[in-house]
């Protein structure tokens, strides 16, 4: 967290904004203006930083999309660009820390309407000025400035740092990526996402430096809120100064980004945006350095190290469910009771023998609370009875802690989603007729 640098963060978003524009239509050949320069440039960033990091574009020719506001009105190449720092022993686990590094500027916009909005407003020639430093030029330097400075080290997880394309025209790139790594049946354990995490003052003069907000899908404990206490914990941890705001929502009212697509593929993913937004300079030609906190953006970029590092270092989250035999089918039983008494909470996990663990903790909290207030270390074994604790009162968790005290995600024990139900009948006859 100390190599975070505020003046690479500077660097980083001047040049950025020295593209002119980095809208998907706009030039892809031109060395120095459109989305084409910025493309080789944030390629070649990557690749400077350190050998181990495996650079690659992720490209996909885009069909035009019809319509008299399209924002994709010709075909069109994209080009998502993807580090990937490969993990030393449990390699199969993947980190993603992720930002958009493409802009646009919408004519009318309030920010209201963006990114996946139920209108679409008109926007200017492609090649028209669209500096984007806050959206998403912010999210796009902490993704390099982790990328420069954990790629010093071995994780036991695999971190992918991701510049996705597309955001602006509908969360394209993501969406591309997410299905991709789906299919390819990659574990993803975490998605980071960083999109306008550079602005402190909102348009009626509002301002606010000391706190985040965390974005997270329902339920209550979704793959995605799991995550999101995570951040919270750590991030708070590790960076005291910075209040870590927990949304309980999956991104600002009505629209949307990065994450969803991940959300929507089953994969645990969360946004981090600033506290105060300012919606007159988003998708404008005034969405430049003068009005972005680069301070801010280096405290934000130090609590994504914190949750990154901490996860990559930690073992998996335990398992807590088996398969049993009923009736002659095999089902899925979750790993809780209420002990001999009826009346305690009886918790058990499992957790891969080959994982150097100290112990576990579980957690609990009651069903109307937010976040998790109660825990019970456990030195040896798997499984806890805690007397007295009522299941259906509270909702527990268990966690995993290494020797060097890093923690897994927590499990949360959540009831199992019911099958179908089915009743059997007899068609009488004699039934209706006496109706």
């Amino acid at each position: 967290m100390a190599q975070i640098s505020e003046d690479r963060i500077t660097t980083i978003l001047k040049k950025l904004e020295s593209f002119g524009t980095r809208n998907l239509m706009s030039s892809q050949d031109d060395p120095n203006w459109g989305i084409g320069a910025a493309r080789r440039w944030l390629y070649g960033e990557f690749k400077s930083y350190s050998p181990k990091l495996e650079v690659t574009y992720n490209t996909y020719r885009l069909k035009k999309i019809e319509g008299k506001n399209s924002r994709v009105p010709e075909d069109v190449d994209l080009y998502n660009i993807v580090a990937v720092l490969p993990g030393k022993g449990n390699a199969n686990q993947r980190i993603l820390i992720t930002a958009h590094y493409d802009t646009i500027v919408l004519l009318g916009d309030t920010g209201a309407n963006a990114n996946g909005g139920a209108e679409t407003a008109p926007h200017p020639d492609a090649n028209t000025y669209s500096p984007g430093v806050n959206d998403d030029g912010s999210g796009i330097a902490c993704v390099l400035e982790l990328a420069r400075i954990l790629s010093q080290y071995e994780f036991e997880k695999t971190l992918v740092f991701v510049a996705f394309s597309g955001e602006e025209e509908g969360i394209l790139g993501s969406t591309l990526y997410s299905a991709k790594v789906r299919a390819e049946r990659q574990k993803i354990e975490a998605v980071l996402n960083n999109d306008i995490i550079g602005s402190i003052r909102s348009d009626n003069a509002e301002s606010e430096n000391r706190r985040v907000r965390v974005f997270s899908e329902d339920p209550a404990d979704s793959p995605s809120r799991t995550l999101a206490r995570y951040a919270k914990e750590i991030g708070q941890r590790y960076v005291p100064m910075m209040t870590v705001d927990s949304i309980f929502r999956a991104d600002r009212f009505g629209r949307s980004g990065d994450q969803a697509p991940f959300v929507e593929d089953g994969f645990a993913a969360v946004r981090f945006s600033s506290a105060e937004e300012s919606l007159a300079h988003q998708h404008t030609a005034t969405d430049t350095f003068e009005f972005t906190s680069v301070p801010y953006i280096a405290r934000v970029t130090k609590i994504n190290a914190a949750v990154a590092a901490s996860l990559a270092w930690a073992p998996t989250a335990p398992r807590i469910t088996e398969e049993v035999e009923q009736d002659g089918r095999k089902r899925t039983a979750l790993l809780i009771g209420r002990g001999k008494s009826s009346h305690d909470a009886e918790l058990k996990w499992k957790q891969d023998p080959a994982e150097d663990i100290l112990g576990h903790v579980v957690v609990r909290r009651s069903t109307s609370a937010p976040f998790w207030d109660q825990e019970t270390f456990v030195a040896a074994g798997s499984e806890l009875l805690l007397p007295g604790l009522s299941i259906d009162q509270y909702v527990f968790g268990v966690k995993a802690v290494d020797k060097e005290g890093n923690e897994s995600l927590v499990t949360p024990y959540v009831p199992l989603p019911r099958g179908p139900r089915s009743v059997d009948i007899i068609d009488d006859k004699a039934l209706e007729d006496d109706q």
